[in-house]
């Protein structure tokens, strides 16, 4: 069983971006090479800009290689609750930039020829309770009558043309939401911004920034100083000391998956005929799906634990449990991957992109990140170009004064992890 992301392993081998000599200054230094950083590179990079990548490790070696890959359409928060909170008007215009960034994904994979197993699957939410099935009814007609998105509600007897499975009482079917290989993903959205004309650094951490009297910054890499004009943060959750600002302000959640031996075609239509993206519609849910190679990927919020080797373990045992409650058929079937990694929420639930003191960010995507990490890469690139009516999420930055008694460590998820999955038994 390897300990690594199943989409890294699986996607061609990349090319060795560490040991090069940084220049002396750039338009734009890019922090971290998730999906952010690289597509603030690129699309900076295409806009004519100087562009310098810099990451500690190798190109989404963070949470973007590490999630479920999964594009889905959909805001991070319950689609009445956004319209309470921030107005029909901008609820709308935030929930369409949700779906505009399955619709980059997919240009991108076009328009760079990123060979990325993307595919139009669509998305059941799931209901765990017969009684849940009246939530989704009212969530359809929310996204109905208020942001123009049509879905599909299934009834229990409708799902068994959906998944192999008696466990859920209902869906709601969302036909536009993708799977891809993220890793794939990853790896072409790095060539794209080199051809572009961005520079990209691997093994080469950024440890600290100094702000310039007259404008943009130093920044200090383990192999060099390198003058900026402007900076973009691109860290999420795997933000450092070195960012202190934005890990008070950011909850990292582990989040983890297995993927099972190579099941066949036949066996695999028989658990999801439809390669359908599944996620139950729970606190502390999972998401499923099958992989290009016909493998069951199977992740979620396991245990409210860091990953490292021996959670990661754990994590993976718990999983395999739930995944054969789910799919009894899969009992005895080999689990060839297991990982984990950090997932960052915002304390309101929702991405927060903007400037602060200077230094231009976008984080805490809750979840959504394969999309919104796009898009928002080329929004930020369009502020940094002068542009401030890029950012659907201007104005809803992080909070300039953090959470009392917060430093980063989130030392409370066990219990609220105990209080959410208490929730979903009872509620």
């Amino acid at each position: 069983m390897k300990q690594i992301p199943y989409w890294l392993d699986t996607a061609p081998q990349r090319p060795d971006r560490s040991g090069k000599p940084l220049p002396e200054s750039a338009d734009v230094v890019v922090i971290g090479g998730g999906l952010t950083g690289l597509s603030t590179a690129y699309h900076a990079a295409r806009k004519g800009a100087s562009v310098v990548l810099v990451e500690k490790d190798q190109i989404g070696s963070g949470a973007s290689g590490r999630n479920g890959s999964m594009c889905t359409q959909g805001i991070t928060i319950p689609p009445g609750e956004a319209r309470k909170r921030y107005g029909d008007e901008r609820a709308v215009e935030l929930y369409n930039a949700f779906r505009e960034a399955v619709d980059l994904v997919e240009e991108l994979t076009l328009k760079e020829q990123i060979d990325c197993d993307f595919t139009r699957s669509g998305r059941l939410g799931l209901a765990c309770k017969a009684s849940h099935v009246k939530g989704l009814q009212a969530k359809q007609r929310e996204l109905a009558e208020n942001f123009g998105h049509e879905t599909v509600v299934l009834g229990k007897s409708d799902l068994r043309a959906e998944i192999g499975s008696d466990y859920y009482h209902g869906a709601l079917l969302d036909p536009l939401s993708a799977g891809l290989h993220v890793g794939k993903f990853v790896g072409g959205l790095a060539d794209a911004a080199e051809r572009a004309g961005a520079q990209i650094h691997e093994r080469n951490a950024a440890t600290g920034l100094t702000r310039l009297p007259g404008g943009g910054f130093v920044v200090e890499t383990m192999h060099g100083t390198i003058r900026a004009k402007q900076v973009m943060a691109a860290t999420d959750a795997y933000s450092d000391k070195s960012m202190p600002w934005f890990r008070k302000r950011l909850i990292n959640v582990g989040s983890f998956i297995i993927v099972t031996e190579p099941l066949g075609e036949a066996r695999a239509k028989e658990l999801i005929p439809n390669g359908r993206l599944l996620v139950a519609h729970k606190n502390v849910g999972h998401y499923v799906r099958l992989t290009p190679d016909n493998r069951l990927a199977f992740g979620g919020r396991a245990r409210f634990a860091p990953s490292n080797p021996a959670s990661d373990i754990k994590s993976g045992d718990i999983l395999k449990r739930e995944m054969t409650e789910i799919f009894p058929q899969l009992a005895g079937t080999r689990i060839d991957y297991v990982w984990g990694g950090m997932v960052g929420f915002s304390w309101d639930r929702i991405p927060h992109a903007g400037e602060i003191d200077g230094l231009y960010y976008s984080m805490g995507y809750c979840g959504h990140g394969v999309q919104m990490a796009t898009y928002m890469g080329r929004a930020m690139a369009e502020v940094m170009d002068g542009r401030p009516e890029a950012n659907p999420l201007r104005g809803l930055g992080f909070p300039k004064v953090p959470v009392p008694f917060y430093n980063g460590t989130a030392w409370f998820l066990p219990f609220g992890g105990a209080y959410y999955k208490a929730k979903d038994r009872w509620s």
